[in-house]
């Protein structure tokens, strides 16, 4: 890898420049007063610097072309803005305003790069603090604090986001844009990706396929990596956490630096936690898991564009708490030894953007490579099998003025499956895959407070699989040969019709085609016998949704509600079959179904105290058949409430926080017709933060209690209810983060 590195940055060290295209400016205060250290930074270049003590900066080596340019500093509003590069040298000033409450970020997942009050369809943020300070071992539980977001979990070590009720091959998970791909139809399976070089989450809440084709029916959730250094920088941070209910330590170190033209970081970081404790402290036997990540990534800025490679290693050996586990499991540990998932997944991808003239070129590709191996009490894997994926990406940016954007592009995936070793249990048969999806979009002012954003896209995928067993046999599969195509598109609308407030409309088809476990799995999975269906087609959705925000200086709020009916809903239910050995058989099938609901959320910063915030969000949705019968994996209607102090300094404390905060799921008396009503339940956490500065060394420390109480509980998308174990009892976690330079 070292070799490659060096080999990509000599390449690109012998590029010619003809010109130095430069931005610079300065950042002010309302009061006139320079801001010194906000930080300058354009998205789309990867490209930042922070400010000298005069509030000035200078960024150098520009391509022609129209860029977005983000001026931020901690306690103040962030400004966008759209600067037209034409010339040598550029100005571009910056006066930001106070914020009282939380200011609007730059996003990318919307197609668009835009701020998210621009964007026709919402895209919610969250940020590193946000997704560290959560408090519990499993860090995709910080998601869903987002209304609407919530997720399936198996344990601590196994989640999958559900947005909307929509869940599984429903939902895209994308790591830094790259769809994820590696195994992950089932409610077992991680979702692969760590929190340690993540920067920010973003999430689209509804249909997104018009720009991710299949799989994004539902929604997205986009982890995008953090920043690289400011130009001229060398920085690096190491961060710990420790969590008492599973004696989990989690720890990563990091390193980034940035020159004039080159850019590049490398995080490397490893998680390891015991058996999860209940509510009432009791352990759950082989919840356990270990991780180690690694992260690398280097760059080239230059007048013709950008380019980046990024290379991600996730190993996990992740406990699995079935019935066979029980009688050979007697005490808590951390050991992965017995039934656990051997997983290994690795990704290098290339994001190149060429700047020519007045168009913009986005060319991007992605090779991933996922091997899973299941592990129970025999010598040997019991299942091995390796997915190989590429992905490819073109999009076009057609020349465009302040009042219209246009893009066209392609997008492409080429998939194998092959078991390996021929193991006693091959669940799926040996598949290729193949997708293209042609696209274009639009965006517009139709007036000066109404924009309109719409598109279209052609798909067409095609799954073969080859035959696997003996004829005849129970465990036969016959070879599946299955093609689909399938128009799409999107029309939404965003207007202000007063500064403060912001009105959006959406009207959106989405579409996903069966996978490879619906069409032909045959056998055991998990404490199941899961028989696929040849038959299925595309699911298709078509959803309407309505939102409204409203940003006052010391009040916010936001209120959204949604309609979504899908045309042959892909679920698994069981049958009255069983095994001879007496296990349920489940099978595939299909119906339509509709999800409807809503949320809401508020943010009060009273004037009279300006330390205070209290903030809440509500969240509702109900899914049904066609028939009258519920959805499955339907999360419960969830009131979140939180009050939260902060101050600049107290004493040798700097920016400190504290935070008191709860949740209250209601009963989910509409369980699907083979899951069970789960009773209401509220959780009551804490959590404070702190910058400390030792010895001119800076400390940033985190401290939190989940479930105080300690409360036994139910969520009704716990996939071990059955099982009868509840989720993960009181956790107190520290975590320290550690900032250095070099110089």
């Amino acid at each position: 890898m070292k070799k490659i590195v060096l080999v990509f940055f000599a390449l690109f060290l012998l590029t010619k420049v003809n010109a130095q295209n430069q931005i610079s400016g300065q950042v002010k205060d309302i009061n006139n007063e320079p801001l010194t250290g906000a930080s300058v930074f354009i998205p789309e270049l990867n490209k930042g610097t922070i400010t000298n003590e005069k509030g000035e900066y200078l960024i150098n080596n520009i391509p022609i072309g129209k860029i977005r340019i983000q001026f931020s500093f901690i306690g103040y509003n962030t400004e966008i803005q759209t600067i037209e590069i034409s010339k040598a040298e550029n100005v571009a000033d910056a006066v930001l305003t106070i914020a009282i409450i939380k200011s609007q970020e730059v996003v990318i997942t919307g197609g668009y790069i835009t701020s998210q009050h621009e964007n026709a369809v919402k895209i919610e943020v969250l940020k590193i603090q946000e997704i560290a300070l959560s408090g519990s071992p499993n860090f995709m539980e910080s998601i869903s604090k987002v209304p609407g977001v919530d997720m399936i979990s198996k344990g601590q070590g196994v989640s999958k986001p559900v947005i909307r009720g929509l869940s599984m091959n429903d939902v895209l998970v994308m790591n830094n844009g790259v769809r994820i791909e590696n195994y992950q139809f089932s409610e077992n399976h991680p979702i692969g990706i760590d929190d340690s070089n993540v920067e920010r989450i973003e999430i689209i809440k509804g249909p997104a396929s018009l720009l991710y084709g299949s799989d994004a029916i539902g929604g997205v959730i986009n982890f995008i990596k953090e920043k690289p250094a400011p130009v001229g920088k060398i920085l690096g941070d190491y961060r710990v956490q420790l969590h008492s209910n599973t004696f989990g330590i989690n720890n990563n170190i990091g390193i980034k630096g940035a020159s004039k033209k080159l850019f590049g970081s490398f995080r490397l970081g490893n998680k390891t936690h015991a058996d999860y404790l209940q509510g009432g402290g009791n352990y759950v036997p082989n919840s356990r898991f270990n991780e180690i990540t690694l992260n690398a990534n280097s760059g080239y800025t230059g007048k013709i564009g950008t380019f980046k490679i990024f290379y991600d290693l996730f190993r996990q050996d992740l406990g699995m708490t079935v019935p066979d586990v029980k009688p050979l499991i007697n005490e808590q540990g951390r050991k992965n030894e017995i039934w656990y998932q051997d997983l290994k997944h690795q990704t290098i991808s290339l994001q190149n953007s060429l700047y020519l003239g007045k168009l913009k070129w986005d060319i991007n590709a992605a090779y991933q490579n996922a091997l899973r191996k299941l592990q129970t009490t025999i010598d040997v894997p019991f299942v091995e099998m390796n997915l190989n994926t590429i992905t490819y990406e073109s999009k076009l940016y057609l020349p465009s003025n302040e009042k219209t954007d246009y893009i066209i592009g392609l997008q492409g995936l080429l998939q194998s499956n092959r078991n390996l070793n021929n193991r006693a249990s091959q669940f799926l048969p040996d598949a290729n895959i193949n997708n293209l999806g042609i696209l274009g979009m639009m965006r517009f002012a139709v007036l000066k407070k109404l924009k309109v954003q719409s598109g279209l896209r052609f798909d067409m995928y095609s799954t073969k699989t080859m035959a696997l067993g003996t004829e005849g046999t129970s465990n036969y599969h016959a070879p599946v040969n299955k093609e689909f195509s399938n128009l799409n598109g999107s029309l939404g609308t965003t207007y202000k019709p007063v500064d403060k407030i912001m009105l959006r409309a959406n009207l959106a088809k989405g579409y996903r085609v069966p996978n490879l476990s619906e069409l032909t799995s045959n056998g055991m999975h998990g404490n199941r016998l899961e028989i696929g269906n040849e038959k299925l087609i595309p699911e298709n959705s078509f959803e309407a949704d309505l939102s409204m925000h409203y940003h006052g200086e010391f009040l916010s709020f936001d209120l959204a509600g949604f309609y979504n009916k899908i045309s042959n809903y892909i679920f698994i239910s069981p049958t009255i079959d069983t095994t001879a050995a007496g296990i349920k058989i489940f099978r595939f099938s299909q119906t339509n179904a509709f999800l409807y609901g809503g949320e809401g959320g508020l943010h009060f910063h009273p004037k009279s105290l300006p330390w205070l915030h209290i903030e809440s969000t509500y969240s509702l949705v109900i899914g049904e058949q066609e028939n009258g019968d519920f959805l499955p994996f339907i999360p419960a209607n969830k009131l979140r409430y939180e009050i939260r102090a902060e101050r600049k300094k107290i004493g040798f404390l700097h920016k400190p926080n504290i935070k008191i905060s709860a949740i209250s799921a209601f009963s989910q008396n509409n369980p699907s017709p083979y899951e069970t009503v789960t009773k209401h339940y509220t959780l009551v956490s804490l959590s404070a933060y702190s910058e400390i500065l030792v010895s001119k060394q800076s400390y940033i420390i985190g401290f939190s209690i989940n479930n105080i109480f300690d409360k036994q509980y139910f969520d009704h998308l716990s996939t071990l209810k059955p099982m009868n174990y509840y989720n993960i009892g009181r956790n107190i976690c520290l975590s320290v983060k550690m900032p250095f330079s070099i110089k």
